[in-house]
């Protein structure tokens, strides 16, 4: 990374406040917890480092490595590795520096007046070991007003550990499963849909037996999702949003058992949630005739054959597809906006 002298740096630095170059004159008086010999931060830092942490430079604005740095996660001084600013604080002031509107916690920085170069500013260093960081100046935004201006080369960004939830699984038939399939891979939180069948007694069905309609089978989907990221009762919503739950056999021009509106449920949970709202749909009238989807516990599914799997999105110029399902989707897309991945 190029790093320059204050004199050196060009004239945007003087744009933003004057950036952050200097600091006070080195003859601090606070008691830091982490203290070593200038020969030994040479060893432990980076060159770059160590001008702007021990010597308090700057890095040239817009060459640091955390100033578009979007992750969640803390910033913590390259020093000691104390945490000194949040994700959550970060904005774009447009400076070219990493800039926070407040610290990771107050008694983590100290802010000690800078009379350097003839102008009256406030330096941030570390409140563990000392380190430069930057400079805090009074334009920033709400809540604070402040804007905290930081050398990214004085950090190191640990990202947010996101612990994965429990997933479940949820299996749903409203008629042609390539249909289904197209929807609910679109959901954010859902994070696998695969087409199969589901619901009746002979091992290992094929499509050819299953459209019989003799087997008892139904077109299902199994989805996989992150209840933490959406919820059951918001997969039913779907559900029951994106076919005709008052024909039990019949969707479009799909005709059948194997294609009936069915619920197969995983626990007494799902049971639950489904009955609960199939009464408040026929409660409420939201359908012309009576809602008639069966709600049964999950037996016997099967995934389909692989040609089955992501149909839509590998076949979508089809002119099932075409004429169908695209149309279905559109719809879908345009209620549930703010449900999709994209």
């Amino acid at each position: 990374m190029k790093i320059v002298a204050l004199i050196s740096i060009p004239a945007i630095f003087l744009v933003y406040g004057l950036g952050q170059d200097g600091g006070n004159d080195g003859k601090n008086p606070h008691k830091f917890k982490v203290t070593k010999t200038e020969a030994e931060w040479k060893a432990q830092l980076s060159d770059e480092a160590f001008f702007v942490l021990r010597e308090k430079g700057t890095e040239v604005a817009f060459s640091g490595k955390h100033e578009h740095e979007n992750r969640r996660g803390v910033f913590l001084c390259a020093g000691c590795g104390q945490e000194v600013f949040s994700s959550t604080q970060k904005f774009d002031s447009g400076s070219g520096w990493p800039s926070y509107y407040a610290p990771y916690k107050k008694e983590n920085i100290l802010e000690i007046p800078d009379t350097s170069f003839g102008w009256d500013r406030v330096e941030v260093v570390c409140s563990r070991c000392g380190g430069h960081l930057g400079h805090v100046f009074d334009d920033g935004p709400k809540p604070t007003g402040l804007r905290y201006c930081i050398n990214s080369v004085a950090m190191d960004f640990k990202p947010e550990v996101v612990q994965k939830s429990d997933e479940q699984m949820a299996t749903f038939g409203a008629g042609c499963f390539w249909c289904v399939e197209a929807i609910f891979e679109e959901l954010k939180g859902v994070t696998k849909v695969e087409s199969g069948y589901a619901g009746g007694e002979m091992q290992n069905p094929t499509y050819q037996q299953v459209s019989s309609g003799s087997t008892g089978y139904a077109e299902v989907v199994s989805i996989t999702y992150q209840p933490d990221v959406i919820s059951y009762d918001e997969l039913l919503e779907v559900f029951w949003s994106t076919h005709d739950p008052t024909t039990l056999n019949k969707q479009g021009a799909d005709r059948g058992t194997q294609y009936r509106s069915v619920v197969f449920y995983h626990n007494e949970m799902q049971r639950k949630l489904a009955m609960s709202y199939k009464q408040k749909l026929n409660a409420e009238g939201v359908w012309d005739k009576p809602v008639v989807t069966e709600i049964s516990p999950v037996r016997n599914y099967f995934p389909a054959e692989k040609y089955h799997q992501d149909y839509y999105s590998e076949n979508s110029d089809k002119p099932y597809c075409s004429a169908v399902i695209t149309p279905k989707l559109e719809k879908f897309r345009k209620v549930f906006m703010e449900k999709l991945k994209h």
